[in-house]
C-alpha cells in the first residue's frame, strides 16, 4: 500500500499545482492575454475545482483502504472531464504537450489508480473479514 500512496501523492500534485497556478494566474498560465472577466472568472473557478480534486486525492491516504466510493467518485469526475477534452480534438485540434499530458493523467493514469485502490481496499476488506471468523 506504501508504493500506492507514493503514486497517488506524487499524481496528486498535478491538480493541485495546476489548479493553483489557475487560481493565482488565470488564463495568463497558459500565456492567454486580453481575456474579458468572464472568462477571466470561469478560468478560475475550473482551476478551484482542479485544485479540489486534487486535495480530495490527498485526502484519501491517510485512510486508502476504507475511501473507495471517495476515490471511484473523483475518478469519475476527472475521467469525464478528460472525456470531454478528448471529444474536442476533433473539431478544436491537438491542444498541445502539456494539454495532451493531462489528457493520459485523465483517462490512463487515474484510473489505474482507481483499479490499484479497489485491489487494496478489498484485499483489506478480506483480511479484516478474516479476523472475524
Amino acid at each position: 500500500m506504501g508504493l500506492l500512496r507514493i503514486a497517488i501523492a506524487i499524481a496528486g500534485c498535478v491538480p493541485v499545482l495546476a489548479g493553483a497556478a489557475g487560481v493565482i494566474l488565470g488564463p495568463m498560465m497558459l500565456g492567454a492575454i486580453g481575456w474579458d472577466a468572464a472568462a477571466d472568472s470561469h478560468y478560475r473557478y475550473l482551476s478551484g475545482l482542479l485544485l479540489g480534486i486534487g486535495l480530495g486525492f490527498w485526502s484519501t491516504l491517510p485512510a486508502l483502504p476504507r475511501r473507495t466510493a471517495r476515490f471511484r467518485l473523483l475518478t469519475a469526475i476527472v475521467v469525464l472531464g478528460g472525456l470531454a477534452r478528448l471529444a474536442a480534438l476533433p473539431g478544436s485540434g491537438w491542444p498541445g504537450l502539456p494539454m495532451g499530458a493531462a489528457l493520459v493523467m485523465e483517462l490512463v493514469v487515474t484510473p489505474l489508480l482507481c483499479l490499484w485502490q479497489g485491489r487494496i481496499a478489498a484485499r483489506d476488506a478480506g483480511r479484516n473479514l478474516a479476523k472475524w471468523h
